[in-house]
């Protein structure tokens, strides 16, 4: 039994997954089915029940991995650390989000970066799960659910929206107000993000029984509306951006706050504080593309 081991189980309690904890610890997949077959052999304990669907602690693993927390925080402390003594070369951060977020904000903000740092990588993780900061999964994360952990630095941006849009071919010359959403078919996002608040609002419309489309993909949300294929929800900005046409409800969708987060152990590095500016300057309402 080793520290590489104990770290790793933590890692797949909390990610729920083999795949995604090797990942994590810059491992492959064979490694970290090694390593913990090594360690249930080394404890004569069942410590991981493996799934189809991903993996799961069993009872034994999950008191080990909440003893081996503290151990594989103190470990991605250090690693922080060094990582802010180095210096020289160019800086990789890595930044998760959302797709949307990814693709709306981000992507096309990327040469106002690189502007004014040519030097710095960037690694952007469209992830709809959270992923942890303390673990060193990611440097920064931005999120539409407000981020908890008294280790996080974290700041509010601009606030979000989406609504109905339509695209003048599905439109077909008709008035967008006289437009009745409830006959369909609405594009929509599934569970992927859990019960999101734009869902409750559409189902508070009664318009759930309209939804004929349910993906976790905004850009699939888009490009389904943009061909024509029925009444998409969808950002503003995006719809906007894209040409759409938006469909009137009787009452606005609720507005989101995304949220930026990250560790108080590395947010004074130069590469993650410039990456951080950049962040919210793409947030910015006047925001636009280069």
């Amino acid at each position: 039994m080793d520290i590489a081991e104990l770290t790793l189980l933590a890692a797949v309690g909390r990610l729920q997954s083999i795949s995604a904890a090797a990942r994590a610890q810059g491992i492959a997949i064979s490694t970290a089915t090694r390593r913990l077959d090594g360690l249930e052999a080394a404890l004569k304990l069942r410590l991981v029940d493996r799934r189809t669907d991903g993996a799961r602690l069993t009872a034994e693993g999950q008191r080990l991995a909440l003893l081996a927390e503290p151990l594989d925080a103190q470990i991605a402390s250090i690693e922080r650390a060094a990582a802010a003594m180095r210096s020289g070369g160019p800086a990789m951060v890595r930044v998760t989000a959302t797709e949307s977020i990814i693709t709306d904000r981000l992507a096309p903000a990327l040469p106002r970066l690189w502007a004014r740092h040519p030097d710095l990588g960037l690694t952007l993780q469209s992830q709809s799960a959270v992923v942890s900061l303390a673990g060193r999964e990611a440097d920064l994360a931005v999120r539409m659910v407000r981020p908890e952990g008294a280790a996080l630095i974290i700041r509010a941006l601009p606030i979000e929206q989406v609504a109905l849009f339509a695209s003048a071919q599905w439109l077909a010359g008709r008035d967008a107000a006289a437009i009745d959403a409830a006959a369909g078919p609405i594009l929509a996002y599934d569970d992927s993000f859990g019960r999101i608040p734009e869902m409750a609002w559409l189902a508070g419309l009664g318009l759930a029984p309209a939804v004929k489309l349910a993906t976790g993909s905004t850009r699939a949300l888009l490009l389904a509306t943009l061909a024509g294929a029925g009444i998409g929800l969808l950002p503003r900005r995006a719809a906007g951006a894209a040409g759409l046409v938006e469909i009137p409800t009787a009452t606005p969708a609720p507005l989101r706050t995304p949220w930026l987060a990250v560790h108080r152990d590395v947010h004074r590095l130069p590469a993650v504080r410039a990456v951080s500016r950049w962040i919210v300057a793409a947030f910015a309402p006047d925001a636009k593309a280069d």
